[in-house]
């Protein structure tokens, strides 16, 4: 009998250089103690599907865990445009302000947090319909926006989620909407 409910578990990727220096992301690797704390997990997935953002952090993350799948640019992080390499502390005190309380706040040349839901929602409603179980790789923002979007929350609770790397958020769909199964877990 085929399954009536699509379960989807979401790995945010290893801690990076960026994240340990609150920079804004680049396209870079997982640094030696993300690459360390991968390492030394196991990670077991009966995933059918497996999709993979397309940097490179998070195709790092995913041949660590031994996990093999389709590129998915819905999956890509949060775009910050100019902002891509600096820290909050580089950062206008008014801009950073604007962008942590208004979700439509663009940094110049990059996504806004409103648009990253948009982008987000029709992936989650186009995976909605597999009715199977479902691996991504992806990042913390990306994580909080399925989450933030699967609990039908305001927006503006983004910044109210916390997903650290390495860790493993699971939902299902059944019944026409998402259910959060269990905030992140660390992967043992």
């Amino acid at each position: 009998m085929p399954s009536t409910v699509t379960r989807l578990s979401l790995v945010s990727h290893g801690t990076t250089e960026a994240m340990r220096r609150a920079r804004f992301h680049a396209d870079e690797p997982v640094d030696s103690g993300g690459l360390k704390r991968l390492e030394e997990l196991t990670f077991d997935s009966d995933a059918e599907m497996t999709m993979i953002a397309p940097e490179r952090r998070t195709r790092q993350t995913a041949a660590v865990l031994g996990v093999r799948g389709a590129i998915v640019a819905d999956l890509a992080d949060l775009d910050f445009g100019e902002w891509t390499g600096r820290t909050m502390d580089d950062l206008d005190e008014s801009e950073l302000l604007g962008w942590l309380t208004d979700t439509s706040t663009v940094p110049p040349g990059g996504e806004s947090i409103d648009a990253l839901f948009d982008r987000v929602g029709q992936w989650m409603s186009r995976v909605a319909t597999e009715r199977r179980r479902l691996l991504a790789v992806t990042h913390p923002a990306v994580v909080r926006a399925v989450v933030v979007r699967a609990l039908d929350a305001p927006s503006s609770s983004f910044w109210r989620v916390d997903i650290p790397p390495a860790t493993v958020t699971n939902l299902n769909f059944r019944g026409g909407r998402w259910t959060l199964r269990s905030a992140a877990e660390k992967i043992t």
